[in-house]
């Protein structure tokens, strides 16, 4: 970063001398900050293009590196030495290496398989996969190929896949026969069978072995071995081709409280360039770093792990609860693998507190420079812990930002004091601000976060929205010509930033953004339950799902009745959906339109003023949700 600040200073002729110095300028030069970080962090690319911004002044549809022409993989794949390029590990103690070498090789072989099987430039491949090597081959072989690559994680029932992958429409699925958590191994060949027969376009399932060496495919229609698919390969070595800046690359997943899960489309060039400053400058890493951030391959920051290898880092994967075989585990991979750079969540520091984690004890961690905390707001308390018991002269970063966007608006950066329960300040080209209702910016009070002016990594929209209405509406209509993203945040005196959460009645237990929805068609099957709600709970060091239930009349709420509910829900949408308390409540609020209202409930088990009581249908209801004993336990 400091670097980066001097070259500017040397090349413009400026004095530039601190980041909020340099953060201004790149807010006010956006065309020639983002040509710098082009040049600064060696984009490969067909060509340049000359423009960098045009219709600067319309968001969304500014245009970003237009002529421009790049090849994604190209950029992650341009090292090719022996070492380690993804070191993996697992709950069960396995660990495979792959070098940059192997997995270039490995993912050529993969990409001229997918040339076999006829996939074409803008069609889809999907993963249904754990966080296992063979994961990264599959998504840098799909978008070598020129396609868009998508992935949810296996720990999704067959419902929670189908609401994401029917809206994909995958030519491919990738997948494992299965993946581990808590120490159990989850076979899921009989998940997949069931995927394969309701994706029409699913032209083959190509099964990765993982929890055994010949996994028994014969009832998955269409399916062939990882091995046998790779044999199918043309032997033939195929240049990279380019694509324009903005070609398809992913689709990720973000929940509303209604309807399906909303299907982003991110490009190629403002997905790499996005991170590749996020890496290089804000996270300093390169060659001879060794980065681990504990996901799933269905969350964005998956593909912001993957994203790394641009830069030539090493990323750890990881498969398995973070929790096990000990509340240590994640800090015990990193220690003995000499991470560099460690990436948790909220809650994973909260649960290693509680269980009197202290590797700072041990004198471990020796080579962590950073830990990077999202998924939710990490509270003050959360940062004395860090520095009193983990490592005191780490850097500690919250960072926030999101599947939306799949990078950050706002994180930390090497050459600017951390502060306790802060962010450290807005991401280099991003507009960061926060609105009040009247749409001002201000500064020491609680508002909207709101992005300002264009950036490269807003998403090209949402899939089946041909017109833009509804990403228009998701993101701009409450301030016209700016990305409102739905944080309820605070810009410090210092500049820093504190996020105190959604906005928006969307549930983030650890970081996975959840849509009620998804809930409710689960708790909805269950015989006894007629009406529900789901909100979440500001809780320890993170949020929890809590759902209360309207059952029918002569039944009541037991034990054996949560733990029903409970499992419908984790085994028809995920573990990630099951709420952590469930409580009886005789109605449900409803707006005058029908719609269940989770604000209103969500700010009364807060004790939190109501603000919208006039649009409910049975304001009198609501008393049933106040001062509840069992939120407080």
């Amino acid at each position: 970063m400091f670097r980066f600040m001097e070259t500017i200073n040397r090349t413009r002729g400026l004095s530039l001398s601190d980041y909020p110095e340099l953060h201004a300028w790149s807010v006010r030069y956006p065309d020639r900050f983002w040509r710098l970080v082009w040049e600064d962090c060696g984009v490969v690319c067909e060509s340049a293009g000359v423009g960098v911004l045009e219709d600067a002044d319309r968001m969304p549809g500014a245009v970003w590196f237009g002529a421009s022409r790049l090849n994604y993989a190209q950029n992650l794949l341009r090292r090719r030495d022996p070492e380690p390029a993804i070191i993996f590990r697992n709950e069960a103690g396995e660990r495979r290496l792959l070098s940059f070498g192997a997995l270039r090789t490995e993912t050529d072989r993969l990409t001229n398989a997918l040339r076999s099987a006829g996939l074409k430039p803008g069609e889809r491949v999907a993963g249904y996969l754990p966080n296992v090597p063979e994961a990264v081959v599959a998504m840098l072989a799909t978008v070598a190929v020129g396609a868009t690559w998508s992935a949810c994680s296996p720990d999704f029932g067959p419902a929670a896949t189908l609401d994401r992958l029917a809206q994909v429409a995958p030519r491919i699925l990738f997948a494992t026969d299965g993946y581990r958590y808590g120490g159990r191994a989850f076979h899921t060949l009989g998940r997949v069978a069931e995927l394969a027969g309701q994706l029409p376009r699913l032209g083959r399932v190509v099964v990765i072995p993982y929890l055994s060496d010949e996994p028994d495919i014969r009832d998955i229609p269409l399916s062939s071995t990882y091995k046998n698919f790779l044999g199918t390969a043309i032997e033939k070595v195929f240049p990279f081709e380019a694509y324009p800046f903005d070609h398809p690359l992913l689709i990720l997943f973000s929940s509303g409280t209604t309807g399906p899960p909303k299907c982003i489309v991110h490009g190629a060039g403002g997905t790499l360039l996005q991170h590749l400053k996020e890496h290089v400058l804000h996270t300093d890493l390169g060659p001879g770093d060794t980065l681990f951030y504990f996901t799933t391959t269905g969350w964005m920051m998956w593909n912001w792990l993957v994203g790394a290898l641009a830069a030539g880092t090493t990323i750890v994967l990881y498969d398995g609860s973070p929790v096990f075989p000990n509340p240590g585990a994640l800090f015990d991979v990193a220690d003995a693998e000499g991470v560099t750079v460690l990436g948790l969540s909220p809650g994973y520091l909260g649960a290693a507190a509680r269980a009197g984690v202290r590797p700072v004890t041990r004198g471990g961690l020796s080579h962590l420079r950073t830990i990077l905390s999202t998924g939710s707001p990490l509270s003050p308390e959360g940062f004395d812990y860090v520095y009193r018991y983990v490592k005191p002269d780490v850097q500690l970063c919250s960072i926030s930002g999101g599947t939306d966007i799949v990078s950050c608006f706002a994180l930390g950066n090497p050459i600017q004091p951390v502060r306790r329960g802060e962010l450290q300040g807005p991401g280099l080209g991003m507009q960061v601000e926060v609105f009040d209702d009247n749409g001002r910016s201000i500064r020491g009070r609680k508002g909207e976060l709101v992005c300002s002016a264009p950036f490269p990594s807003m998403p090209l929209g949402f899939l089946d929205d041909p017109a833009g209405r509804r990403f228009r509406a998701t993101y701009f209509d409450r301030f016209p010509g700016v990305w409102a993203h739905g944080d309820f945040a605070e810009i410090t005196d210092s500049g820093g930033l504190v996020i105190y959460g959604r906005s928006d009645a969307v549930l983030n237990p650890g970081g996975i953004r959840i849509g009620t929805a998804e809930i409710y068609r689960q708790v909805l099957r269950v015989p006894e339950v007629i009406d529900c709600c789901a909100v979440g709970q500001r809780w320890l060091e993170g949020e929890r799902i809590v759902l209360f239930v309207s059952l029918r009349g002569g039944i009541s709420l037991d034990d054996e009745l949560r733990t029903r509910i409970r499992e419908t829900v984790r085994n028809g949408a995920s573990p990630h959906h099951a709420p952590a308390r469930i409580m009886e409540v005789t109605g449900i609020p409803h707006t005058v339109s029908g719609k269940v209202a989770e604000l209103a409930v969500r700010a009364t088990i807060h004790g939190e003023h109501v603000s919208n009581i006039d649009a409910l249908a049975n304001p009198e209801v609501l008393d049933q949700y106040t001062d509840r004993p069992e939120l407080r336990a």
